[in-house]
């Protein structure tokens, strides 16, 4: 194998997957209405209807940045192996997780110089980094080295797309995406906006929707809009708790374009619970955000 790929335990990948591709997530921790507790990634264990059930009567979890020396205990005995790595995380512009994987990455390279240590910004979240660790895997089944791969995932984070509705503005304004009156006013009047990653890797609104058919609606839209080369990539959906939707912007998807792969998942927790229960979300590429 010329490198590993880690990321973190929020990339939203199946196990199955991460096992196909070598992929190794890093442990998120957390606290649940003030119990401590650690996601691993193993999004098989992971009982997405207890959990968005739990945050539909009130309860809250707060998340925690990995820090750097979590990095260097995953990252230096893989390099002392004469193992390259590359890591693939969340997005800079929601967390500052990534800052702490680039120290870890910078320390890294000075202690192996002949080795190559690289962290991706996936600009993203959930499948944001998953599809593009299944990218790397692909890169390096190809021969690519680890340098070669990153640089070409440092081009691909801007074909990226992802879209996504939720049901309720309240998570988002618990976080601070949107203001109490917006969430107020929005509620009262049906409001489901359709937000996206943007090109600095923030969660902003993209367009404001009345109903969640329209919502769903206009995701199909981008897709239709934006895909490029769809039958030869990868597409992902992640979903709080609504599979039935799921599979129907599933079937929306296929209609216009059969990918290359479609993976429907659970959205997790780490990151699920800023945007709730009921989120809908599609990732695919594009030509650019």
């Amino acid at each position: 194998m010329s490198y590993i790929i880690f990321t973190d335990a929020c990339s939203n990948l199946p196990n199955e997957i991460m096992s196909r591709y070598a992929i190794r997530p890093l442990p998120c921790s957390y606290t649940m209405d003030g119990e401590p507790g650690v996601y691993t990634g193993d999004l098989d264990a992971f009982d997405a209807h207890d959990f968005y059930e739990k945050m539909r009567a009130g309860s809250q979890m707060k998340t925690s940045l990995l820090n750097t020396e979590l990095f260097l205990s995953h990252f230096r005995p893989e390099l002392e192996k004469g193992i390259d790595v590359i890591y693939i995380g969340m997005s800079s512009g929601i967390s500052g997780t990534f800052q702490s994987a680039r120290i870890a990455a910078e320390e890294l390279s000075e202690e192996f110089p002949d080795r190559t240590v690289r962290a991706v910004d996936s600009l993203g979240a959930g499948f944001g980094p998953g599809l593009l660790c299944c990218r790397a895997a692909d890169l390096r089944e190809e021969g690519k080295s680890a340098k070669e791969a990153a640089d070409i995932l440092d081009k691909e984070v801007m074909q990226l797309l992802q879209f996504f509705t939720v049901d309720d503005l309240n998570f988002l304004k618990r976080t601070g995406r949107v203001s109490g009156a917006t969430a107020m006013i929005g509620t009262m009047l049906n409001i489901k906006p359709l937000l996206w990653g943007d090109p600095t890797g923030h969660i902003v609104a993209y367009k404001k929707c009345r109903g969640r058919k329209n919502a769903i609606e206009a995701v199909v839209e981008q897709y239709r809009e934006k895909a490029v080369d769809a039958h030869n990539r990868r597409v992902a959906i992640s979903h709080g708790d609504c599979l039935e939707e799921a599979k129907l912007l599933a079937e929306k998807i296929c209609a216009i374009c059969q990918p290359k792969e479609l993976i429907i998942a659970p959205h997790e927790p780490f990151t699920g619970a800023h945007v709730g229960p009921g989120m809908l979300a599609l990732f695919f590429f594009g030509e650019s955000r």
